[in-house]
């Protein structure tokens, strides 16, 4: 019995270290991926640098802070507790065992494995899986989200510059640092949660598909819903947006052949060369042709312009189905698979599934609309920005007036009868949100209400300031992508809220150094606090025994 239990247990060790064999490959091969379709090798030396400059500082802070706390919170803590354990029987090659308490899929840790795998690539060699198991120590795991930190910083700052092209570089770099300050995404990068890592991937997903690299953009999709299944709304958001630039191109494309047309038909019917001058004149046509486009979304009738966008994508979309189908297939069989494992699973989540059940919770639509607009202060809730919305109010009256009384009235509808309280959430005082629902949300039953017109106020400014920049359908995208993420979720979790902030303040025209520096005091005064208070300010509970810390 005891050498078929040891013939077992070597064979087990064997499949782990065959498995484990393409681990180093399959890690490199994901960042090369990534960084050769962001030009890395064709860009000039200042991006270079931009994007060295950025790994480095935050290097700097993600390395003593990550010391600081293992040394002084060495063993799981909060989730931690189940995403370890699980962590640690992957590394030995038991892929069978499954904690029923986990409800996310085991992306993380097959990128805990590739992680573990290229930082001791001699273990591959070794004829036992015991090492493994002390190579995915508490440590080294946490530190799997430290490398992903650095990751997303490089796909943060590619991303801006891609999308902001006459942006300073030096300006890049600082936007790029204060954005990976933001404090759900700086804390959560020192604990092995999956936040950090479904932002690099989705964050990576997007760059693929801005750089129109669509299958490798679906590719890291599947990766980005491997590692926590509500991203499916957003591998659905970033096609979408695909297809808008597909269509725009297009677009693009029979504007110029029209206007080249119209030119050529003009020098026929004259006899007079005007090639030369056409040259010159084709660029100062292609950006009055822009303007002109601009100068529709802007009139005061926002559906009108709204449904002509609508209706624009639609025709356009028709002509080019064939091309379209072919470039996006790889993200419909995505969500095909999606849907059949959502059939086979019987729920979205894999585990808990009794306290995580898909509820109507509209309230937490209002509640990020809130929380982005505190992260993002200086541009809420600064003068001007009251300013442009109180302009807008009154220029439009009384339809202004009007929406504003619906939207209110509809807001404090949801907020009655679709606030939901968890029990997580009045249990727990680990949560700075068990404060904030007792203290402030629901310290009296009119708080809730008095609150509405802020919510209304938040929404209202953040649809504006991204109404400046995109087209009215990219804007209802994000609206419809945030809703499909938060309102199904019962719990409340500021860490919910971290991909639709990302989207949202990298596609915000914020061009004042002077706002991005007061964010980022911001954010770093709001880090300082809360590392503190995990770390230096334990407590106890009287009926468990361990010490309990405060955390988001």
């Amino acid at each position: 019995m005891e050498a078929h239990c040891s013939v077992g247990k070597l064979r087990l060790e064997r499949r782990c270290v065959v498995c484990l064999g393409g681990i180093p490959h399959l890690i490199e091969s994901f960042i090369i991926i990534i960084l050769q379709n962001s030009n890395l090798s064709t860009s000039n030396r200042s991006e270079k640098m931009g994007r060295l400059a950025v790994a480095l500082i935050v290097s700097s802070w993600v390395i003593p802070m990550s010391f600081l706390v293992n040394l002084i919170v060495p063993e799981p803590y909060m989730d931690e507790i189940f995403h370890v354990p699980q962590a640690q029987q992957y590394c030995v090659g038991n892929f069978r065992s499954w904690d029923p308490m986990i409800t996310t899929p085991p992306g993380l840790y097959f990128l805990s494995l590739a992680y573990v795998g290229s930082l001791f690539p001699a273990l591959l060699f070794m004829q036992t899986a015991s090492y493994f198991i002390k190579a995915c120590s508490v440590a080294v795991l946490r530190s799997t989200n430290g490398f992903l930190a650095v990751l997303c910083s490089i796909l943060v700052h590619d991303i801006i510059k891609y999308l902001k092209p006459s942006l300073d570089d030096n300006k890049t770099t600082f936007y790029t640092v204060v954005l990976t300050l933001y404090p759900l995404h700086w804390f959560f990068t020192f604990l092995y949660y999956t936040d950090v890592a479904s932002l690099t991937v989705v964050l990576a997903m997007y760059l693929m598909c801005l750089k129109k690299n669509y299958m490798c953009s679906a590719l890291l999709g599947a990766v980005a819903v491997l590692v926590r299944q509500t991203n499916i709304i957003w591998v659905l958001f970033v096609a979408y947006t695909g297809v808008i630039d597909l269509v725009q191109a297009k677009q693009k494309h029979e504007g110029d052949l029209f206007l080249e047309t119209k030119n050529d038909h003009f020098v026929s019917s004259k006899g007079v060369n005007i090639s030369s001058s056409l040259k010159r004149r084709r660029s100062g046509n292609a950006i009055h042709t822009a303007g002109h486009g601009t100068s529709l979304t802007s009139l005061p009738d926002h559906s009108s312009v709204l449904f002509s966008e609508i209706q624009s994508i639609l025709l356009v979309s028709w002509r080019i189905k064939w091309k379209l189908l072919v470039s996006f297939s790889p993200f419909l069989a995505l969500l095909l698979a999606f849907a059949a494992f959502v059939v086979w699973n019987g729920s979205i989540v894999l585990g808990a599934k009794e306290a995580h059940t898909v509820s109507p919770h509209f309230a937490q639509l209002l509640y990020y609309s809130l929380v982005s607009c505190c992260f993002m202060a200086p541009v809420h809730f600064s003068k001007s920005q009251a300013a442009i919305l109180t302009r807008s109010f009154l220029k439009n009256r009384p339809l202004s007036l009007l929406l504003w009384l619906l939207v209110t009235i509809i807001s404090f509808l949801l907020v009655h009868y679709f606030s939901i309280a968890h029990p997580y959430l009045l249990a727990d005082n680990r949560h700075y949100l068990f404060y904030l629902w007792r203290k402030i949300i629901n310290a009296h039953w009119s708080t809730r209400y008095l609150l509405v017109p802020l919510y209304v106020y938040c929404w209202a400014s953040i649809l504006s300031i991204l109404a400046k920049v995109q087209k009215k359908v990219w804007v209802l995208a994000y609206f419809v992508a945030s809703a499909a993420v938060l309102v199904p979720a019962p719990l409340i979790e500021f860490r919910y809220y971290t991909i639709p902030f990302f989207f949202l303040i990298i596609h915000c025209r914020i061009t004042n150094d002077r706002v991005w520096f007061l964010m980022g005091f911001l954010y770093t005064s709001v880090n300082i606090f809360t590392m503190i208070m995990f770390l230096f300010q334990p407590f106890h509970w009287n009926h468990e025994p361990g010490i309990q810390r405060f955390i988001w």
